[in-house]
């Protein structure tokens, strides 16, 4: 009898620990960022390639985000540095991938300040709990939305031969995220303040 999802899943679940997902989740990244910047010094043929890996390794990155909290929940798996392994990738990920598509857009420095931007969103939310507040997830930049849109401007970048453009999509998309990331941090800010300021 040919095995189903659910006889595998057990297996899965006693091989794979939640913290080897999150690391998974960074090597995703990693891959994602280098397909980014090598597709900003390949041919045309090859830069459609790299932008669709570069997609998917993005949403493999999220899958692993996913994965992670399901395997220690489901699994029972959680470890005592769980909540460590649960953030730091993430950091790690946002930098890779959105300073890649800095570089192979020819605009480092805006990867670099997309990626600032977007760990300060984390920090803030960070330290929101720290001072005994319930965690802020709201965008309009938050990681979903970011992959997102990070993960559309490749896909669409493809379309840029259309009207001989180079780059045009990914620049955009990197201003958006850089401009929603600063406007997600101040909102996360200005809630704490407010919360800290009711008590």
């Amino acid at each position: 009898m040919r095995p189903t999802g659910r006889d595998v899943a057990p297996y899965l679940l006693a091989a794979i620990t939640p913290n080897q997902i999150s690391m998974a989740s960074m090597a995703m990244a990693a891959c994602a960022g280098a397909s980014f910047w090598l597709a900003g010094l390949a041919d045309a043929g090859l830069r459609a390639a790299l932008l669709l890996a570069a997609a998917l390794f993005c949403q493999l990155r999220l899958l692993c985000n996913l994965f992670d909290g399901m395997v220690a929940i489901e699994g029972g798996k959680q470890a005592p540095d769980g909540p460590f392994w649960n953030e730091f990738p993430d950091r790690v990920a946002d930098i890779l991938i959105l300073v890649g598509a800095g570089y192979g857009a020819g605009v480092p420095a805006l990867g670099w300040a997309a990626a600032a931007l977007a760990v300060l969103t984390a920090y803030t939310r960070e330290l929101g709990r720290a001072c005994g507040l319930p965690a802020d997830f709201s965008g309009p930049m938050a990681k979903q939305h970011r992959m997102a849109v990070i993960t559309a401007a490749a896909v669409l970048s493809l379309l840029e031969p259309l009207w001989h453009g180079h780059n045009e999509v990914l620049v955009f998309a990197l201003w958006l995220i850089a401009a929603g990331a600063a406007l997600t941090a101040l909102r996360r800010a200005a809630t704490v303040v407010r919360a800290l300021r009711a008590h």
